[in-house]
């Protein structure tokens, strides 16, 4: 079952008693904390534990290979040529591609997606315009490699289609800056929600809180150990 994402805490509180119910009926044999489970999986990536202030905020980012040329703007072309999944480059004119990791924000990388479709539809003299989330998942629109700039891991991109189906339009040029900052300041709100409901039924080992937690002291502590190797 697909349960939407959703990009203010009103809405999500609005509906969550409607698709319990609904989740009920297609997994009859399941109870609420598995469907706060699956909520939980649905909003724990956008978030990270602080340990300054001991609580969990918003970091809706993605790692994404930024591909280029060395000296590009010396040669007039560039190309990024199988630099998804680590593959090593193939020359052009002897020269080998190069890549960075870089971070973005998810609104940045909803914008390229966005811009990535926008641009299918101007080279297929798309007049009627079609509705912008159905092509989300494309795999030559989203794959496809047009010069140097960011390289987008397909399967990667899976795990960014609930945010994209609520955020992205269905028509027009540019995503809605408003509505993204609403969402940032509603996803601790939605997963302190769903923290709560899992602590009224004492299943604290299934808490977003508690897994951020303690993936981020696993990370400080792997961070340490790798410093000790090194000195």
């Amino acid at each position: 079952m697909e349960l939407p994402l959703y990009l203010t805490f009103n809405e999500f509180e609005n509906h969550y008693y409607d698709h319990l119910e609904k989740w009920f009926e297609k997994y009859s044999n399941t109870s609420e904390v598995d469907y706060l489970q699956f909520l939980a999986n649905l909003y724990s990536p956008f978030l990270y534990y602080n340990f300054a202030n001991d609580r969990l905020q918003a970091d809706a980012t993605i790692q994404i290979k930024h591909c280029f040329f060395p000296y590009q703007e010396m040669i007039g072309l560039s190309f990024c040529i199988g630099c998804e999944n680590e593959k090593p480059g193939r020359s052009l004119k002897g020269l080998n591609h190069e890549f960075e990791w870089k971070t973005i924000t998810m609104m940045e990388y909803a914008q390229y997606i966005l811009d990535r479709i926008n641009r299918h539809f101007l080279m297929h003299n798309n007049e009627n315009r079609q509705n912008v989330l159905d092509f989300i998942n494309d795999y030559q629109i989203i794959s496809s490699r047009e010069g140097a700039g960011y390289c987008v891991n397909y399967n990667q991109h899976q795990q960014t289609l609930p945010f994209l189906k609520a955020y992205l339009p269905v028509d027009g040029q540019t995503v809605n800056i408003a509505v993204y900052r609403d969402f940032i300041f509603s996803v601790v709100q939605i997963v302190e929600f769903i923290d709560q409901k899992l602590k009224d039924v004492q299943a604290f080992e299934h808490m977003i809180y508690s897994k951020l937690k303690s993936e981020a002291k696993f990370k400080v502590q792997m961070n340490n150990q790798f410093l000790t190797i090194c000195n």
